[in-house]
């Protein structure tokens, strides 16, 4: 039985069992709660709940929706609204459920039709990456999720969930999700282009002439190892440091308003790809302007290549 001051333990089915909706089961079911269903339409998915979600049987939606106190919808963002439709459309459905979803340019209005039938409805979107093995369920205890509820019941119920797994949340206004899942993305997935753009140039250098590497660069970022190697502990430190101290942070030659090493910087990763010297082009042109950078720099970096 509960105590007073413990929460009450949910009935929880993951709608379905991705990558994410298996870390957010184990996390609830580390918590406390029961993760007693879950969907999972393919062999592979079938597979993932089964190791990981051993207490959740696998069934069709409105099973779980008639099994479920807390329902977690973890699908992609194109097929959210379709499938809220369909937990809303059930007969089992019973007001008072909690629906949640982990799509981060969503609020809670794309669960309306939920809402209308009586449920709890919330958006909880881990601010994470995940890559599909048990180490997500331990990410996510250091991750913060972007949180929106319809009303103080639900804000309280969404808050409560991410702080028992060890979270931590922030709210962010429905009328806000856009711009805040444009940030994240910004930040993390074209830090994805970024890094592999900047192995694809270094593996180049390293196998150049007297260099030590002997496969030649690709556009995917694809190298001897090394360029890897030497990377990490630099974009590891920068990322602290930007994190810590903000733009003041930066170094290089953008920072000290070198105009001939950025053109020659220029023209060298040109040689490599063009592609990677329009990226180099753009975030050298967004540093220099958060700089107020010299006047002959920023004009560099603006010209049309």
């Amino acid at each position: 039985m509960n105590s007073p001051t413990t929460p009450a333990r949910l009935r929880v089915g993951i709608i379905s069992a991705g990558r994410v909706g298996t870390a957010l089961g184990e996390a609830l079911a580390a918590a406390g709660h029961r993760v007693a269903s879950a969907h999972a339409p393919s062999p592979r998915s079938a597979a993932r709940a089964a190791e990981r979600l051993p207490s959740a049987q696998i069934l069709d939606l409105p099973q779980i929706v008639a099994a479920s106190d807390l329902i977690v919808l973890a699908v992609p963002d194109t097929e959210l609204a379709d499938v809220a439709g369909q937990v809303a459309a059930c007969e089992q459905f019973r007001p008072g459920t909690i629906v949640t979803h982990t799509a981060g340019a969503h609020g809670v209005e794309i669960l309306s039709s939920v809402a209308h039938c009586g449920g709890i409805v919330l958006a909880t979107h881990p601010a994470m990456t995940f890559v599909g093995d048990a180490g997500d369920t331990q990410r996510l205890r250091s991750a913060c999720f972007g949180v929106t509820a319809a009303d103080e019941i639900g804000d309280a119920i969404a808050m409560a969930l991410v702080m028992e797994i060890g979270a931590t949340p922030i709210r962010i206004a429905e009328t806000s999700r856009i711009l805040y899942h444009a940030a994240l993305a910004h930040g993390a997935n074209n830090l994805n282009a970024l890094i592999t753009d900047a192995v694809t140039a270094l593996s180049a250098a390293i196998g150049g002439p007297g260099g030590d590497g002997a496969q030649t660069a690709t556009v995917d970022g694809g190298g001897s190892g090394l360029a890897e190697q030497l990377l990490a502990p630099l974009v590891t430190a920068s990322l602290e440091n930007v994190l810590a101290n903000g733009r003041d942070s930066l170094t290089g030659p953008v920072a000290r308003g070198d105009v001939d090493t950025v053109a020659r910087h220029l023209d060298s990763l040109s040689d490599v790809h063009a592609g990677i010297a329009r990226g180099y082009r753009v975030l050298a042109g967004r540093a220099a302007a958060q700089h107020d950078a010299d006047p002959a720099l920023r004009n560099l970096l603006e010209a049309q290549p």
